[in-house]
């Protein structure tokens, strides 16, 4: 590991993360600006991609990766954790509307989301890092509870989206008083009885439960990719930061992509039986599972689409 390396990296996080603090500072987003933005956020990844074909041996000069492998390896990672990063959306879209969130407050919240994703991520990277060097069944584990959740994204979606906000609400107003409505952008209010605090609070707990979620499914995927640390990092650090303005373009249409979910269950147990197979005479090359990841997801998006005409046609006759 080259320390430099992480704390290169960690400084280009920062400025990265305060351009898009930046370019989301009025709190209002349009459709166009965001989807400007996630081609940005794009070509940075791909950018970085570049790079590793010329500088990997400066990034890490004692890996066992070449520079075509660790490219590779990252891109593969980046579109795996961006394919993931998209079913994420969809609970950011049910917790915006269980709690009625007002449209210039979601900019703030999906920031403190991207925030608690990347402290989470980055300490679970550790971890796992560090236990599967030492304890190399971890990868076994790993491997069956990914094809597990694969299993689970296979049943229908539950109706009732409760579940995914009651014990977090039900815990800050065990401790907190809560105001009625939201005040801005503001965690903490004050009244004749004291101090409470708004919503928003409510919101944001929520948000960071459901990154806890998130990064469990996650971070064992992409060790099925890699297990080069750095890479891992990387290709988190990347997928998450146009996190939010994936979500103000694709906001009005996640209900269109009705394929995703059986196609991340797809991909989630294909994952998992790649990592069954790591170290065997089966394994599976990191460019055979770039190529079935990209299929997946091509066609379960175009399959939708069309699925989507079919019965806006229906509805027009």
């Amino acid at each position: 590991m080259h320390i430099s390396t992480y704390a290169y990296f960690g400084l280009l996080t920062l400025c990265m993360f305060a351009l898009d603090v930046w370019q989301t500072r009025n709190g209002v987003v349009t459709i166009k600006k965001a989807a400007l933005w996630s081609l940005f956020w794009v070509f940075l990844a791909l950018l970085f991609f570049i790079s590793l074909y010329e500088f990997w041996p400066v990034f890490e000069p004692d890996s066992p990766y070449t520079p075509h492998d660790a490219a590779t390896a990252f891109l593969t990672g980046y579109l795996l954790e961006k394919s993931l990063s998209v079913d994420n959306l969809f609970v950011f879209a049910l917790i915006f509307g269980r709690f009625t969130v007002p449209v210039e407050l979601r900019p703030r919240v999906l920031l403190w989301g991207v925030i608690g994703a990347l402290f989470l991520r980055g300490i679970m990277i550790a971890v796992g890092a560090e236990l599967l060097e030492s304890f190399h069944w971890v990868l076994y584990v790993f491997a069956f509870f990914l094809i597990w959740t694969g299993y689970q994204l296979t049943k229908p979606e539950p109706e009732e989206d409760e579940s995914v906000s009651s014990f977090p609400e039900k815990l800050v107003r065990k401790f907190f008083r809560v105001s009625d409505s939201y005040q801005g952008t503001k965690l903490l209010v004050k009244d004749n009885a004291g101090w409470l605090v708004t919503p928003l609070v409510i919101v944001v707990v929520v948000i960071a439960m459901t990154d806890v979620m998130f990064a469990l499914d996650s971070i064992p995927a992409i060790f099925a990719v890699t297990q080069e640390p750095f890479l891992v990092l990387t290709a988190n650090v990347f997928a998450l930061l146009g996190l939010r303005s994936l979500y103000f373009v694709l906001e009005g249409m996640l209900d269109k992509f009705i394929y995703l979910r059986p196609a991340l269950a797809f991909i989630m147990i294909f994952i998992g039986c790649k990592m069954l197979l790591i170290g065997t005479a089966y394994a599976i090359p990191t460019m055979v599972s770039l190529l079935v990841l990209l299929m997946t997801m091509t066609l379960a998006v175009v399959a939708s689409i069309i699925k989507d005409k079919k019965a806006s046609k229906k509805v027009t006759r």
